[in-house]
């Protein structure tokens, strides 16, 4: 990668993620693209308006700035993509229909990423093979599994350098996320550290797979990096860190703020997308087509979360 466009840069993934890039390849240069009244960070600059449905305006982008490589990180999460379906449906597959035909004319890569809600209630739940049958029951989850075939398809059919990661739940201790059926597993070490009550929308038993948000930028890097010729798979690779339900959260949580006090306010909309996705994946084909390897486990998320919040929230 040398240059590098970042659609969604001020997302949760995509604000991490520029200046990961941008600090960790020598010589790169990466545009933040961002959609009109998003709030604009001064260290996100050089960046560009990039609505992923004006294939002008981004092809534009592309060329002016001799883009190589494109992450494609706009979407509606899991939770608001079930009250805005359709909207839902134009960013994410409009979108990256535009963003594949840019990529094809233009020769760029393209880094779509796919998520545990692309699985169904079908889908074995523990130990998720990486191929396996794929019938979500949500709007959020059809885009995803869309999103793979249509990436595999531009490979197979034009050649398009497509790659892709399912990202679990995404815990960051910088940016909240924005309406996803695993916030809950952000929100609650704000409240922890604030000494607020916390409450859950997902009940207790409900096993998720999450993954601390060094670990995503390390895979969503690596994968670009990786040698094509070892990829038997692309879109996408199954990947995991750590798989839990609310108490063992919440329990690890207290180990070290022990006044942290929860109850539950089941929300039925979460609660039915997340019941539908796996308790766990297995991510082997990652792990011996790339070298795929996460660096964090509960503890050491829960410890250095509420160490970086402990500083930016008490001391602010």
């Amino acid at each position: 990668m040398k240059n590098v466009l970042v659609i969604g840069s001020t997302g949760q993934i995509g604000s991490e993620l520029t200046m990961k890039i941008r600090n960790e390849i020598p010589g790169s240069t990466v545009v933040a693209g961002y959609i009109p009244g998003a709030l604009l960070a001064v260290s996100l600059i050089p960046a560009e308006i990039a609505d992923v449905r004006d294939s002008k305006a981004l092809a534009d982008i592309v060329r002016r700035y001799k883009i190589d490589t494109i992450y494609n990180l706009a979407a509606l999460l899991s939770a608001v993509a079930e009250k805005k379906p359709l909207l839902a449906w134009d960013i994410q597959m409009n979108g990256l229909i535009n963003i594949l035909e840019i990529a094809k004319e233009l020769g760029c890569a393209v880094f779509t990423p796919s998520s545990i809600g692309s699985f169904g209630p079908e889908t074995p739940r523990k130990g998720t093979p990486q191929d396996t049958i794929q019938r979500p029951r949500s709007m959020y989850g059809v885009t995803k599994v869309a999103t793979e075939l249509l990436s595999d398809y531009y490979f197979h059919k034009f050649g398009v350098d497509t790659r892709s990661v399912r990202f679990p739940g995404l815990i960051s201790n910088v940016t909240l996320p924005g309406g996803g059926t695993t916030d809950y597993a952000v929100e609650v070490y704000y409240s922890a550290v604030r000494g607020e009550e916390f409450v859950c929308p997902i009940g207790p038993g409900t096993y998720m797979d999450m993954m601390y948000m060094p670990d995503a930028l390390n895979a969503a890097v690596a994968i670009m990096e990786a040698d094509p010729s070892k990829l038997v798979h692309r879109n996408s690779f199954n990947i995991a860190s750590m798989s839990f339900e609310p108490e063992e959260l919440f329990s690890k949580i207290r180990e070290y703020e022990p006044t942290l006090r929860v109850r539950y306010e089941v929300d039925p909309v979460r609660q039915a997308i997340a019941n539908s996705w796996p308790d766990s994946m297995d991510d082997s084909c990652a792990r011996e087509e790339w070298g795929w390897k996460p660096t964090f486990d509960l503890d050491t998320m829960t410890r250095d979360m509420l160490e970086k919040l402990r500083k930016r929230l008490l001391n602010a």
